[in-house]
């Protein structure tokens, strides 16, 4: 798989990562720890070398499941995040930080952290900076190598690019979210910050497989927030109501070309913006592991796929999409 730069410490990383959200479980369903190493092999055989979690995905399940991987394939990546735990919304503190820091590196049975990123923190927090201080602190203290920070809005993006040692921004960034393109993203490239890409597939959206009658399990994320009921409208179909991003997702496939499906289309098309480091699309089976990595090995897409593209989102897409952005 092709390599690029994240950041500007010489780190690269396979193009195409993992986002371990519903790795062997979560989005409605319990975790499995045999779902997760099958997912993880899968991925790791075609070509993967990155994989993202989080302290609260699985409850620190998703972790302790990528640790027990590591133990025989020492040569991954781990990002890993915190902030959406007991410290949210008002308790950050240097101290819960460490601690958060130090229970991911007991989950993930290592002595050091390849890349910690704030998890979708308040913006009054980023704005603050201390929590910036605490990172550069453990970076310095030798428990994390690199630090980073997923944010929600564009905004938060550009404060966060202002924090000198910022090695990475993760970013939702998809074919209904291009927001990103217009600023954060070409200021990204100046300042040598990497760019993680979760969401690729707009929760799905863009795989080109789902109906208005799609059903979700009750407490699948798309179930439960696919209004903002629960947390940021826009990390549940790109902001988009579910009926509407259907009906998009249909007029995107007009522009699929005939040696892809949709969602290898909507994984090259990100990866053919420079700024993009990494896409980290979840897989719920080895059957997508395969399939999201394969993405990497295809053809850019023409100019005019990308300029129909662009032309979709301007006229039709922006104006529905809801929430922070």
């Amino acid at each position: 798989m092709r390599t690029r730069k994240l950041g500007n410490d010489g780190l690269a990383v396979p193009e195409i990562g993992l986002g371990c959200w519903q790795l062997g479980g979560g989005w409605g369903k319990d975790w499995d720890n045999e779902v997760a190493q099958q997912i993880l092999q899968q991925s790791y055989d075609a070509g993967v070398r990155f994989i993202d979690t989080a302290d609260v995905y699985g409850d620190g399940a998703s972790e302790r499941s990528i640790g027990q991987f590591l133990k025989t394939h020492p040569d991954i990546t781990v990002a890993t995040k915190l902030g959406r735990g007991a410290m949210y919304p008002s308790g950050y503190t240097r101290d819960a930080v460490r601690k958060a820091t130090q229970d991911s590196l007991q989950r993930l049975g290592t002595d050091k952290l390849d890349l910690t990123q704030l998890h979708c923190v308040p913006p009054a927090v980023l704005r603050d900076g201390k929590i910036f201080d605490w990172l550069r602190e453990m970076r310095d203290d030798g428990l994390i190598s690199r630090f980073g920070a997923s944010v929600e809005t564009v905004e938060e993006g550009l404060v966060c690019l202002e924090q000198e040692g910022l090695t990475s921004l993760q970013i939702i960034f998809n074919i209904f979210r291009q927001k990103p393109l217009q600023e954060l993203l070409p200021k990204a490239l100046e300042k040598g910050v990497g760019i993680i890409v979760r969401l690729p597939l707009a929760s799905g959206l863009l795989s080109g497989k789902m109906r208005s009658d799609t059903v979700f399990a009750a407490a699948d994320h798309r179930n439960f927030n696919r209004d903002g009921q629960q947390f940021n409208v826009g990390e549940t179909f790109a902001g988009l109501e579910f009926a509407t991003g259907v009906a998009l997702s249909e007029q995107v496939a007009a522009f699929v070309p005939g040696t892809m499906n949709m969602a290898q289309m909507a994984l090259r098309w990100l990866l053919d913006h420079e700024a993009v480091s990494v896409v980290i699309p979840g897989a719920s089976n080895t059957a997508q592991a395969q399939a999201n990595a394969s993405a990497s090995a295809l053809a850019p897409l023409p100019a005019a796929v990308h300029q129909g593209l662009a032309d979709l989102y301007r006229d039709h897409v922006h104006a529905a999409i809801r929430g922070p952005y």
